[in-house]
């Protein structure tokens, strides 16, 4: 095949080797290429139905940025805990550094008003929901963003001091004046940090990653979720 030869799927998926043209006719694909490019086009269907039914999907991840998304399970729960929060109004949701849970949240309610800020471009295919961020530049965010959110969920890229505190000045500068719920997702030897920089407690449920990390994760929030995420160790 060369880059001019253009194919249609639907007559091409039609194709046994019974029906190929014979030596008399054009020349033929052999049975072994005739199969692949069946499994080649079945395959782009498939992607492209997938894309189809769901607006938002995840890219892979790039572990040189400590990328790690979450399990299916954890990227559900605490989706679900936010919905919950949201308390079925329009409230603003940001989610920093945690794109896993954008998705989740996009796909179990469209309609939710949720703003993912990221250091890695390539989520630019959200659109307006996606907003350039460095945890090295904490306060160089939007200004219709600025004390705005109901809830703000991050998850730090480095599990050091510095890197919480940059991130914890974007979560005060994000969430709104009153009611205002705050989830953090790291691992557990910023037990004492998140306290004292933040002010959150851990919760009972152990949040897991779909690439097995030798760090334990923990999530911390700033409220008691009571029979909910496990309760408040606090």
């Amino acid at each position: 095949m060369t880059d001019q030869l253009q194919l249609n799927p639907n007559s091409v998926a039609g194709l046994t080797e019974s029906s190929a043209p014979s030596d008399d006719d054009e020349p033929s694909l052999s049975s072994h290429t005739l199969a692949a490019l069946k499994e080649f086009l079945a395959e782009q269907q498939r992607q492209s139905d997938a894309e189809e039914g769901s607006e938002v999907s995840l890219v892979s991840e790039n572990w040189n940025l400590s990328q790690f998304w979450y399990t299916p399970e954890t990227a559900k729960t605490v989706s679900e805990e936010v919905l919950t929060l949201c308390g079925g109004v329009h409230a603003r949701v940001a989610c920093i550094a945690c794109p896993t849970l954008y998705v989740y949240l996009k796909q179990m309610n469209p309609d939710a008003t949720v703003q993912l800020l990221e250091y890695d471009k390539r989520f630019q295919q959200y659109g307006s929901d996606y907003t350039f961020y460095d945890y090295n530049l904490p306060d160089e965010i939007p200004s219709e963003l600025k004390h705005s959110c109901k809830i703000v969920v991050a998850d730090p890229p480095y599990l050091s001091k510095e890197c919480l505190e940059k991130v914890a000045e974007t979560i005060r500068l994000l969430i709104q004046p009153g009611e205002s719920f705050v989830l953090l997702l790291t691992g557990e030897v910023q037990k004492e940090r998140a306290a004292e920089i933040l002010g959150l407690y851990p919760c009972g449920f152990r949040p897991q990653h779909s690439s097995k990390l030798g760090n334990e994760f923990r999530l911390f929030s700033n409220y008691d979720p009571e029979t909910r995420l496990g309760g408040w160790e606090k």
